[in-house]
């Protein structure tokens, strides 16, 4: 699916080529899904939540986009953290520029986080198609 993309502009942006890249594929796709509180009580959103018609199976995806440096990458290990607590296993996709070298391999080495260009390939894999 690589070049299939277009240039992300915002984390809203993200999410929305998430769910569009799902569609394409087949799989139904569902924005803001909520799912019950964090610890300090603050209600818990998954950005897409991914199910395949057939098998009924589902991924929750954590779109996480960075344009410049900043403060996304302090975010990343509560990001991870959160993920374990969804009823379904999730994953990151991210993309963007401001990412440092360091995170996207720290990232990529946690198993739970794959690039925006590589989405298109991992979301086959794990449904299947």
């Amino acid at each position: 699916m690589a070049g299939k993309a277009k240039a992300v502009k915002s984390g809203a942006d993200l999410r929305d080529q998430v769910a569009e890249l799902a569609e394409r594929l087949g799989l139904e796709a569902s924005k803001e899904v909520t799912v019950g509180r964090r610890i300090w009580g603050a209600r818990r959103r998954i950005d897409v939540v991914l199910r395949h018609p057939a098998t009924r199976k589902s991924l929750g995806i954590e779109c996480k986009y960075q344009g410049t440096q900043g403060t996304a990458e302090e975010k990343i290990a509560g990001t991870l953290e959160d993920i374990r607590a969804w009823p379904i296993r999730g994953i990151v996709v991210f993309a963007g520029s401001g990412f440092s070298p360091n995170m996207r391999a720290y990232l990529l080495s946690t198993g739970m986080a794959v690039e925006l260009e590589d989405a298109g390939r991992w979301l086959e894999l794990y449904f299947g198609l």
